[in-house]
Parts: structure tokens; sequence; C-alpha cells
């Protein structure tokens, strides 16, 4: 009996041991979480805010485009974006005026799946840059989309969708202004096409977007 009652006592210490020790680690874990929560927040922000930067200038603008939002939920606008979530537009303004807007479009005919590209207009509807955050393209080819591996998405720069124009926003091999990569022109196909999509988004929002 003695054996028993010991035996049951050992359990019962050591369960209780472990429980402490458990609570304890989810404690340190929670105050580690809580100390460093704001510097990764702002970490976080600094880096979007700095990618936005790549798309649209800081010098274009004098707020806070995190804080000046607009959400699209239209099927139809959704549908252009390559989207089936809504999609955040992040506004610029300078001296409170509109100057323009970044968000982010999916192209989802790439060669492995989808490109997501990150978009800077101004409000006039002209792009102000363009650059591919996401993709799964083959190496030395496709991933030439990357700014850091070619310049060609600066083609886009200062571009715009117009009615004159828009039989040209496509790759030269099918008649358009944009070059393709040699043995790669799915990727750059889908890419064109995508921000075509985007800027009649744009162009049919209009003013709507600054509202």
């Amino acid at each position: 009996m003695n054996n028993t009652q010991n035996l049951i006592r050992t359990m019962f210490s050591s369960a209780g041991k472990l429980t402490l020790f458990v609570f304890i680690s989810i404690i340190l874990l929670l105050a580690v979480r809580y100390i460093t929560a704001p510097e990764i927040a702002k970490a976080e922000r600094e880096n979007l805010l700095n990618t936005f930067s790549e798309v649209l200038p800081k010098l274009y603008y004098d707020n806070d485009p995190l804080k000046n939002t607009k959400q699209i939920t239209d099927p139809a606008y959704l549908k252009l974006l390559g989207s089936s979530q809504p999609v955040t537009f992040y506004r610029a303004t300078k001296n409170q005026k509109p100057s323009g807007a970044i968000f982010t479009t999916i192209a989802p005919n790439g060669y492995s799946g989808n490109i997501y590209i990150l978009i800077g207009v101004f409000p006039d509807g002209r792009l102000s840059g363009v650059r591919i955050i996401k993709h799964a393209e083959t190496p030395g080819l496709g991933d030439k989309v990357e700014i850091n591996k070619s310049n060609w998405v600066l083609e886009f720069d200062g571009r715009n969708l117009r009615d004159d124009n828009d039989p040209r926003w496509a790759v030269k091999k099918d008649g358009g202004d944009f070059d393709q990569f040699t043995g790669a022109t799915i990727t750059p196909r889908a890419v064109v096409g995508a921000i075509r999509n985007a800027l009649i988004v744009v162009n049919d929002l209009g003013e709507r977007l600054y509202e």
C-alpha cells in the first residue's frame, strides 16, 4: 500500500512540476512576444513602406499610405486583379491632394503559377512603377521579371492604358510593345496582361479611387 501511495505522490508531483514548467514557459513566451511585438511591427511597416517607395517614390507623397486606404470588393474588379479576396489600395497624397496609389495584382497564368505584382499609379492613370514581389518562375528565364535580374519591369514606367494604345499592351511576339525573354514568353505575357487588367480597374475607378 505504501508503495502505491508513494507512486501516486511521485506521479502527482511530476505532473505538477511539468504543469508549472509549461505555465512558466508560456508566460515567458508571451512576455517576449509582448516586448518584441512593437519592434517587429515597426520593422514590418518600414519594410512595406520601403517596398512602396520602389513603385511610388517618397518624393511624391507626404502622408502615410498605410493609414489612407480603400478596399476594392467589386467581383468584376477582383477578377481583373486576379484575386478572390478584397484588394487594398494604399493612397498617397501631397499637400492633402491625391498623388498616387499603390496596390497588388496577380497574374494567374504564369509559367509556374501565380505572379504577384506591386503597382504604383499616378492620379492620371500613368504607371509610376512596377515590381514583381512573388513568383515561382524558372530561374534564368522567367525570373527576369525581377528588378534584380533585369530592367524589364522598367518598361512600364510612365505608361498608361488608353483606347488608342490598348492593342499595344502585349509582348512583341503578339504584336505589342513589350519585350519578351528568349525561351520564356509565357511569363512576360502574363505580367503584361495582368498590368493591363489592373489599369482597366484604375481607369474605371477614376477619381472614386481617391474619395
